[in-house]
């Protein structure tokens, strides 16, 4: 997607009007042609002067992301295009920089996007506040309590698949640093009635539906619930699945968001109870009775479903069974038990089941705010949102569409109020002039409804707490009486009846004239729904429940506080709280959001202007656009009017060095603009029409593009001179650069023909010379040649007289030398006999010793002490020999192969050996260990900066450091543990934060004891009495168990002198604390492959079965 276009001002690139409060001309045409040209061209947003008007898009728009929020953040409200994210930060940045507390007031009719709109506004908030982990965990509880509202106080109807039906109210509280601290939240007219009953195509709410379909069976078991909706009257089937929505995980995200919001495990259980007991309570039927004095009464058809309702909730069956049948009425000290009918009995069981819900909603919304309230007590700024549920015109209108139609009236009374004040006290603030506006004010119609003497809820009130018969009948007659001649009340039987031309007014209805148009309220339900009463015995017989929060929530029923006044109707309560509300509102600043419904379909790119036109007039956008322009349409600092607009004059382009103020007067003085359209206040300019100001914008426009020329023209300009002198500079070097390549191409040239010349010269020389050489060396060797020849002359005839002389001596030796032999062997011929076979045995035993000897040099194996290679013994009377010589050799090469090791690898080997001398023939697992080497410190303490703080806390040489699983004393499950073991001390640390949990002295440990299997399961014996034996001796598992126990015996013997005992057997005991616990290995199929698994069996048995 390419990057949008970053705009500097609201006028720029405008599509349609980004501020109604310019559109011209203005009338209802033109403000819904407006919305609907911005809605195609996806600008969802538009600006009345301070006021954001949002229409649906339903579907989602790329404009909330991060890079969003970093747009509008710390920026003037009219610097960028309309958004939420500016009136926001206008919001956040008054109330932090200006210590003014602010209210956000999001209207709109059900579907419109109010909740949605919250969410943006807390959203945005929460991102450009401090951070930090306190501070995060708030903005997380405050934006985790929307999903738990909203479950439990959202519903589908026909127009809106997530409509609120309930009004909300959020102070969200700040520091002076405008970090969050906390929050309360408050609720007005929960739609109760919608618990028992739903109009066609809609739902109940969304808990009902979100607990049958993502609650566990096991849950649901608990709960005595059926996955199935059909089972539960009080839901509608027809719209039980909604597309899109996903109920199981919404009950997932539920949870989740009550978990962090601070809901625990037991209030979460007693809340999913209250719930099921509802929907158990609409399968609950009654069957009519007649008693012998003739009387009706009711009784329950089916009691399985109330026992179930009674194991949930704790109560006595009999008790409830006897509040559905009979009704009790104290007066005074009297008592009258009255029987039930079955109309009366259907009655008690909705009215049950209302006020059970409505109550349980409230406790979470009082929870929510324990656990969401500041904790400090500084002083506090606060900012307001409030979303509630916008004007209501349906075919039936009943009790709750009178009440929301009365907040909406109310909130639109101190809408236009507001915002003229508002209007006036900028206008006193710039020092211009103020002119009265005219208006419509909606305060008759609230006087209407209000009126604590003649008012239509005070006339409920008296209706409802007169005595005999009291029906919705005599409440009309009342109206019609009190309110005949009300110029905003109609109905059939008013004296002004006669004048009216709609004959489709029925009897049972009347009319008020709202702001936002007429509205036909049906009589029908006024009484019973002022009054929702609750009999007596049933607020007992809750309070009776041993569930603590079903018991909390009747406090009425305790028949120690049993009042006998009237409780307060629901009218006088909700007319209390709207007028908390207002109080509330009048000491913030407001900021308005209006949000409109842009189809019936909740279908993307569809504009019903129809629907559109209806929501515009309730709203009263065109009113509110007349009280915003009534006096000067456009108003704007100086020091940014200047600088849009200084380019129209040549005084003031392209910098002005004055006041900013004047700058703009010098400015409208030279575009001749008549001085009635504007004027000049202490810091803005206020221009009265909207005409004006798009003259302005035109003017500015033709001269931008004059100026884009200007500038296209001295840039081509200076580009055409850049490349001409880019030109001139690279035909200069192409030049030079040829010149050079010429004069050394000419110098090679005469250098290669002077170099053949000098070696045709040289050649000639060296000839003549060698010639010259070769002559005189002739001569010198045919000198050499005569004298050798006559040398050799010489030589010859001197040698031949030696010869002669020679063989004279050597015939006189060799006659002498016979003579002598002949002379010993006569001597010798007599003692040869007697000693001839001793001499040639031993001659021929020496040659055959030479010989093997001889021959054992060229047969001997390598130098290898491994090969066990030896050559075969020639003679049998060597045999001694030949071992003795073998095992000579092999002690040789031994020691040859010794001299090549390390001190490190003398160590290793050393351990090697001790291991070999403990565990040979005694552990299964030591045959498998021989291969691998000793390396000790596995884990690489020292270089890890994840255990800095451990090797930090460790001074000695760490001979051990191995991650081991330790074996749980209770249950036999496995902990990691990090394994230390050094010159003094065994230490166990936690893994993951490096922390030290345990430190044992060398000499405490008495003992290591481990099985003849193939496990790593070891136990480490501590002495009875220390320190470190204060929980019981230590049982672990480790993949280099025989390196572990060798280096453990190696260090304990060098330090204490002593020998550490390894027990190796299949059975040991193990001190747990106080108790002896046996530790048994058994063979076993293993379900995880060949992993070894430990099992506590009882208290005195720790199994571990070995594959």
């Amino acid at each position: 997607m390419a990057k949008m276009e970053v705009k500097t001002s609201l006028l720029d690139n405008m599509i349609g009007v980004g501020d109604m409060v310019l559109l011209e001309p203005l009338n209802e045409e033109t403000v819904i042609n407006n919305l609907k040209k911005r809605f195609d061209h996806n600008e969802i947003y538009t600006y009345i002067g301070s006021v954001v008007i949002s229409v649906n898009p339903y579907r989602s728009l790329p404009i909330y992301s991060p890079e969003k929020v970093e747009d509008y953040r710390n920026r003037n409200f009219y610097e960028l295009s309309p958004h939420i994210f500016a009136l926001s930060d206008e919001a956040y940045r008054s109330l932090r920089d200006q210590d003014k507390d602010q209210c956000i007031l999001i209207t709109g009719e059900s579907g419109a996007g109010k909740t949605e709109a919250s969410k943006l506004v807390m959203s945005y908030v929460a991102a450009v506040c401090g951070k930090g982990a306190e501070v995060n965990q708030v903005k997380e509880q405050l934006l985790q309590s929307n999903p738990v509202l909203e479950a439990f106080g959202n519903a589908k109807t026909v127009r809106n698949d997530n409509s609120s039906r309930f009004g909300k109210y959020m102070d969200i509280e700040f520091d002076f640093k405008g970090d969050p601290l906390g929050g309360v939240i408050s609720n007005y007219l929960l739609e109760k009635s919608r618990v028992v009953k739903q109009a066609g195509g809609e739902r109940n709410f969304h808990v009902f539906y979100q607990l049958l379909s993502g609650a566990s069976e096991e849950l649901l078991n608990k709960l005595k619930l059926e996955r199935d909706f059909s089972r539960y009257n009080y839901l509608s089937l027809d719209s039980a699945k909604v597309n899109g929505v996903d109920d199981a995980a919404n009950f997932r995200t539920v949870r989740n968001a009550m978990q962090i919001v601070g809901f625990m495990d037991h209030e979460v259980e007693s809340v999913l109870e209250v719930v099921a007991a509802v929907l158990k309570l609409g399968n609950i039927e009654f069957k009519p009775e007649s008693r012998v004095n003739g009387l009706d009464e009711s009784k329950i058809k089916d009691k399985n479903e109330l026992k179930e309702i009674c194991e949930l909730t704790g109560i006595d069956q009999s008790v409830l069974e006897r509040a559905f049948s009979f009704r009790t009425v104290e007066a005074k000290q009297e008592k009258v038990s009255t029987t039930l009918n079955v109309a009366q009995a259907y009655y008690a069981r909705d009215a049950l089941a209302k006020n059970l819900y409505s109550r349980l909603f409230s406790w979470l919304v009082n929870r929510i705010n324990e656990s969401i309230k500041a904790q400090t007590k500084v002083r506090k700024k606060v900012m307001g949102v409030l979303d509630i549920y916008g004007f209501e015109i349906f075919e039936d209108n009943s009790f709750e569409q009178f009440i929301i139609n009365y907040c909406n009236e109310k909130l639109q009374q101190i809408f236009i109020e507001l915002t003229l004040k508002e209007e006036q006290e900028e206008y006193i603030r710039e020092d211009i002039e103020w002119t009265h506006i005219e208006y419509f004010n909606n305060a008759i119609i609230c006087d209407l409804i209000e009126n604590n003497t003649n008012g239509i809820l005070a006339m409920l009130d008296e209706e409802c707490l007169r005595p005999g018969t009291v029906t919705d009948e005599t409440f009309l007659e009342k109206l019609n009486q009190v309110c005949a001649t009300h110029q905003h009340f109609e109905s059939r039987m008013s004296k002004c009846s006669r004048f009216l031309n709609d004959t489709s007014l029925p009897h049972s209805c009347f009319r008020i004239q709202h702001y936002a148009g007429k509205v036909l309220y049906q009589v029908e339900g006024f009484v019973d729904k002022n009054n929702d009463l609750l009999y007596r015995d049933l607020s007992q017989a809750m309070w009776k429940a041993g569930h603590a929060l079903i018991k909390s929530l009747f406090p009425e029923g305790n028949p120690a506080k049993i009042n006998l006044k009237r409780p307060p109707t629901a009218g006088s309560q909700f007319k209390a709280s709207v007028a908390t509300l207002m109080k509330n509102l009048q000491t913030k600043n407001p900021n308005y959001i209006r949000c409109i419904k842009p189809n019936d379909k909740k279908a993307a790119h569809i504009f019903n202007e129809g629907l559109v036109c209806h929501q515009v007039r309730y709203l009263g956008l065109l009113e509110n656009v007349r009280v915003r322009r009534a006096g000067y349409a456009f108003r704007q600092a100086y020091e940014p009017c200047l600088e849009r607009y200084k380019m129209l004059c040549k005084q003031t382009w392209p910098h002005w060095k004055g006041p900013a103020r004047a700058g703009v007067e010098v400015l409208f003085n030279e575009l001749e603009i008549p001085v009635e359209e504007y004027s000049f206040g202490r810091s803005k300019i206020f221009i009265r029409n909207p005409r004006t100001l798009f003259k302005l914008e035109d003017l500015r426009k033709q001269r931008l593009e004059d100026l884009a020329t200007l500038i296209q023209k001295i840039y081509r300009g200076w580009k055409c001179r850049t490349h001409f002198l880019l030109m001139r500079k690279s035909q200069i070097v192409m030049a030079a650069w040829y010149r050079r390549y010429a004069q050394q191409k000419r110098y090679q040239q005469i250098k290669s023909s002077t170099l053949v010349i000098q070696s045709y010269i040289r050649g000639w020389k060296a000839r003549k010379i060698l010639r010259e050489l070769k002559h005189q060396k002739r001569c010198e060797e045919a000198a050499t040649t005569i004298a050798a020849y006559w040398h050799g002359t010489q030589a010859r005839r001197e040698l031949s007289r030696l010869k002669a002389e020679a063989r004279n001596k050597h015939a006189i030796a060799v006659i002498w030398a016979y003579w002598l032999g002949s002379k010993v062997r006569r001597e010798y011929r007599k003692f040869f006999r007697a000693n001839a076979g001793k001499k040639i045995y031993e001659f021929t035993l020496q040659r055959i010793v030479q010989k093997y000897f001889l021959e054992m040099k060229n047969k001997v194996p390598s130098l290898s002490p491994i090969d066990k290679n030896w050559p075969s013994r020639p003679y049998l009377f060597l045999d001694s020999t030949h071992k003795e010589l073998k095992s000579i050799f092999h002690l040789w090469r031994c020691k040859k192969y010794r001299d090549q090791f390390t001190d490190q690898q003398k160590l290793i080997y050393e351990e090697k050996l001790e291991a070999s001398e403990l565990f040979k023939d005694k552990k299964a697992l030591y045959p498998s260990s021989v291969g691998q080497p000793f390396q000790g410190p596995y884990l690489e303490i020292n270089k890890n900066p994840k255990y800095k703080k451990l090797k930090d806390a460790i001074e000695e040489k760490i001979i051990i450091a191995e991650v081991v699983n330790k074996i749980n004393r209770a249950n036999g499950k496995s902990t990691s543990r990090i394994f230390l073991l050094t010159n003094n001390n065994l230490l166990l640390a936690d893994q993951k934060s490096g922390q030290i949990k345990s430190e044992v002295p060398l000499v405490d440990v008495t003992k290591v004891s481990m099985s003849s299997q193939n496990d790593g399961f070891f136990a480490v014996h501590l002495k009875e009495g220390s320190e470190a034996a204060s929980k019981g001796d230590f049982l672990f598992s480790s993949d280099h168990l025989i390196e572990m126990a060798t280096k453990l015996y190696r260090t304990t013997l060098s330090q204490t002198k002593q020998k550490l005992n390894i027990e190796i057997s299949d059975e040991f005991l193990v001190q747990f604390r106080q108790d002896k616990v046996c530790v048994k290995f058994i063979q076993g199929n293993q379900k995880n492959g060949s992993v070894p698994t430990c099992k506590r069996k009882n208290n005195r048995l720790l199994e571990v079965a070995v594959p």
